[in-house]
């Protein structure tokens, strides 16, 4: 039955190409979800609850803003990324999801995801994450991303054991990052910056302001710098975090930036200087359609 219906329905990728960027709506994808029979529990992935694997399903789509990386993980990058499908295809994000708890694997865009034995046997424990830990659908899709995608900063622990989503295994660097978004979900990608040097644009402001007009933008930020503590004197001057950047305005010489941090939308006023200091990376992701435009 449920076969059936993930074949019954396409997104518009499939009606223009393979290099159109597939996209839904997220009423399609309500009606989707609403078609979904029960599903009974996996013997591929033993410790998720199927109920509460589709309950969190059920929120991704009707909630998106509200997903979390959880507390003390390093899941950031991969909540930063989940923006992307919620927001331009909740349909295809679905399917792969259904197909990944159905099949234990899967396709999605240019990638041949299938997690590991011991991925499959974490999803669904991780405790003392906040609202992740009843989450079994966001603790696979994360874990699965972890798993498969590797990056400078993963080479040391390339291979999963409980406790390392807190660890780099689970580190996101900026090229890492946005090679998922290209590969994932087949956006037309530009970047600004790096994980070392802050990007070389005169006037951050203006260019990310234009950015903003044609897609979604995400700042790589210095995170110690922008949550700044008293009690924390010691602050390493490298990007620790992703966020979306919903809005961003100029009064007076102060800045403005509204932005998704997993969860909530945060709000900050901030000088040009500072905006310079705690970005290193702006990430452009821009769909590509039927006409090459």
């Amino acid at each position: 039955m449920l076969f059936c219906i993930l074949l019954s329905w396409h997104t518009n990728v499939e009606a223009y190409g393979d290099d159109t960027t597939a996209t839904s709506t997220r009423q399609e994808a309500i009606e989707f979800f609403n078609k979904l029979p029960p599903l009974k529990p996996s013997l591929i992935w033993p410790n998720v609850n199927p109920q509460l694997f589709l309950q969190n399903l059920k929120e991704d789509i009707y909630t998106p803003l509200n997903l979390y990386e959880g507390s003390n993980t390093n899941f950031c990058g991969y909540a930063a990324l989940s923006y992307l499908p919620l927001h331009d295809n909740p349909v295809g994000y679905l399917k792969f999801m259904l197909q990944l708890y159905e099949n234990g694997k899967g396709h999605y865009g240019k990638v041949f995801l299938n997690p590991s034995a011991a991925i499959k046997k974490a999803a669904g424990t991780l405790k003392f994450k906040g609202v992740l830990d009843i989450r079994p659908a966001n603790q696979m899709w994360f874990l699965t991303l972890a798993d498969h995608f590797k990056g400078y900063v993963n080479f040391f622990n390339r291979n999963y054991q409980p406790g390392d989503e807190n660890t780099f295994w689970a580190s996101v660097n900026y090229a890492k990052f946005n090679r998922m978004a290209r590969l994932l979900f087949n956006y037309k990608v530009s970047t600004k910056g790096t994980d070392l040097m802050h990007p070389a644009i005169n006037d951050l402001y203006d260019y990310i302001t234009d950015r903003m007009k044609s897609g979604i933008t995400v700042l790589y930020l210095n995170n110690a710098y922008l949550y700044r503590k008293k009690h924390n004197s010691l602050r390493p001057g490298v990007p620790t975090h992703y966020v979306i950047l919903l809005d961003i305005s100029k009064v007076n010489d102060i800045i403005t930036i509204i932005y998704w941090d997993y969860g909530f939308r945060s709000l900050r006023q901030i000088s040009p200087a500072f905006l310079k200091k705690i970005v290193f990376g702006i990430s452009h992701f821009e769909k590509k359609f039927a006409d090459g435009k």
